[in-house]
């Protein structure tokens, strides 16, 4: 922490100089001179020769063009300037040390947004608690990857997972991201549905549909998005915007006045009165990514990396299966697995 010499002593300092920053170990020397009145017992509480701590005193006054104090042969005292210095040098040394203490504590906690419950997302975090016991990370339940970045940039989030790839350009340069899986898509029908009694939904089946993907939510565009470039061509319309169903409830009663089928993952947890088909011919692929604010050094965040890595490795995550279908030139799915995690700290 540096404090202008400006700020404390301007009557000392010429209006036409410029500001300097002042080391607190200057700050610090001084103070015990102070308070010492004694360079050899100020020298000796801060560990230091005699010789460093005057060069040290000397370079003070050189920055702020005064004199602190005045020596003799028997004694040292304050100057007026040294006597107006003090209280400022131990107020910014007491901020100086409470900064300190304050980041060799335990880490304030991750807040991570894993969208909706009951998604793999959960998965991940649990293992990265078990990589990462002594580190605290929290879980809310928001949905969006575009709503989340907006608080991830704001600083009132850490993390988040989705579509990187659907976010704009703008908003991906202030961005780091690993890419964690492709996961199948798939599609929530009414039980009683025509498509509902089959095992899984040909693209073709849903033909004439208005599939509801989140239209008119402006947390989840780079969703809408996805729905309306694999729709493209195969006579499936976006659904047009709706309530925002909140809890099974709300959706079973959504569900039930709109009867639109709707576009999810296949990991989707179950709805009332409902029931989730994968697509198919092709098979349709949802990016994921974990995503954080560009330069965010975490403990928690290493833990996050490291269990997608080592779950997406063990389960194939990053295996795209064939006959699949995925946004061309969609950006973000090269920077997956082990080599994401280069240059930052393996949690373990």
């Amino acid at each position: 922490m540096a404090i202008h010499a400006s700020v404390l002593l301007n009557a000392a300092v010429p209006a036409t100089s410029s500001p300097y920053d002042i080391d607190p170990r200057l700050l610090r020397a001084f103070t015990a001179v102070a308070e010492e009145l004694h360079f050899t017992r100020a020298a000796a509480r801060l560990y230091v020769a005699q010789q460093a701590l005057s060069r040290d005193i000397r370079r003070l006054e050189r920055e702020l063009a005064a004199e602190l104090f005045v020596r003799t042969t028997r004694q040292v005292a304050l100057t007026p300037d040294g006597e107006r210095l003090l209280p400022y040098a131990r107020r910014v040394l007491a901020a100086h040390d409470e900064l300190t203490e304050a980041f060799r504590a335990a880490p304030r906690p991750l807040l991570v947004d894993l969208n909706s419950p009951g998604l793999v997302q959960e998965r991940v975090l649990r293992r990265a608690r078990e990589l990462a016991p002594e580190h605290e990370l929290m879980a809310r339940y928001e949905s969006g990857l575009t709503g989340a970045v907006r608080d991830i940039l704001a600083g009132r989030l850490d993390a988040s997972f989705g579509r990187y790839g659907g976010l704009e350009a703008g908003l991906r340069a202030r961005l780091d991201s690993q890419f964690v899986r492709y996961e199948r898509m798939a599609v929530i029908l009414p039980e009683d549905h025509p498509l509902a009694g089959l095992p899984e939904v040909p693209l073709a089946g849903l033909a004439g549909e208005r599939v509801y993907a989140g239209a008119g939510n402006d947390r989840t565009p780079e969703w809408t998005d996805l729905a309306a470039r694999l729709f493209a061509g195969r006579g499936i319309e976006v659904a047009p915007p709706a309530p925002l169903a909140v809890g099974h409830e709300e959706f079973r009663r959504i569900m039930a006045k709109h009867r639109n089928p709707v576009l999810a993952v296949v990991d989707f947890p179950p709805m009332p009165g409902c029931v989730l088909r994968p697509l198919t011919d092709p098979v349709p692929l949802s990016p994921v990514s974990l995503v954080w604010r560009k330069g965010l050094r975490h403990p928690g965040l290493d833990a996050l990396r490291a269990a997608a890595a080592e779950i997406g490795a063990a389960e194939s995550w990053l295996k795209r299966p064939p006959g699949s279908w995925l946004p061309e030139a969609e950006p973000g799915v090269d920077r997956a697995g082990p080599q994401a995690l280069t240059g930052a700290s393996r949690a373990g």
